[in-house]
């Protein structure tokens, strides 16, 4: 309530699964109905980095698809290391179930995992990580994502980009991240930042901030 111009969204991450209760998924549905600001169930998802809960992460992820469908809000996922789990139980969930729309948060995957989402209609959010020299598979994914299905981040207080990486991150930061997308689908920055934020409202159901509706009118 202190910040009543912020929207956020409500959810648990797959790595704190262990803290789920099987009252929570209604604290979510409950909190999610009711406040108006929320704007989309997670961060969720799954993450198989050494873990040996993927068994729970999978079924706490489902169930906080189902609610993301309910209330029908997109649905924010986080797959580290599971990305051929997460495209399986996201098309055998589709099929029993019906589709969710969301972004693929902080992507770090290969073009042929991008696309296997792409085809499953989310967005494709990239983070400071497509900065890094080492992340050559993740510029190419970054260069092959459809203008309309892109978006971008920062991940702070994580995963600062170069030429702040190593730092605390900040919000302010993401402006090199659209500065690498850019040149890495030779656009200018203007036109990643439009983009993405058209994108974003888009998909949160938020609205255009005003200078970006005078420069789409121009």
């Amino acid at each position: 309530d202190k910040f009543p111009e912020l929207s956020f969204a409500v959810g648990l991450h797959p790595l704190d699964v262990d803290k789920w209760t099987p009252q929570m998924a209604a604290q979510i549905l409950s909190l999610a109905s009711a406040d108006s600001r929320v704007v989309a169930i997670g961060e969720t998802g799954l993450d198989f980095y050494k873990a040996k809960n993927q068994q729970e992460q999978k079924a706490i992820f489902k169930e906080q698809l189902a609610i993301a469908q309910q209330l029908n809000l997109p649905v924010i996922i986080h797959c580290r290391d599971a990305a051929a789990e997460m495209a399986k139980l996201l098309q055998n969930f589709w099929d029993s179930n019906g589709s969710v729309r969301g972004v693929m948060h902080c992507w770090g995957g290969t073009p042929e995992e991008t696309q296997w989402f792409l085809d499953l209609g989310f967005y494709i959010s990239f983070s400071g990580i497509v900065t890094f020299k080492s992340a050559t598979q993740v510029k190419d994914s970054a260069a092959m994502v459809p203008t309309e299905r892109l978006l971008i981040e920062t991940d702070c207080p994580f995963l600062a980009p170069v030429p702040k990486r190593g730092k605390r991150n900040q919000p302010a930061y993401v402006r090199y991240v659209a500065e690498c997308v850019a040149q890495l689908r030779g656009v200018p920055t203007e036109t990643i930042a439009h983009q993405t934020t058209h994108n974003a409202c888009e998909l949160f159901g938020l609205e255009l901030p005003s200078n970006s509706i005078d420069n789409e009118a121009a």
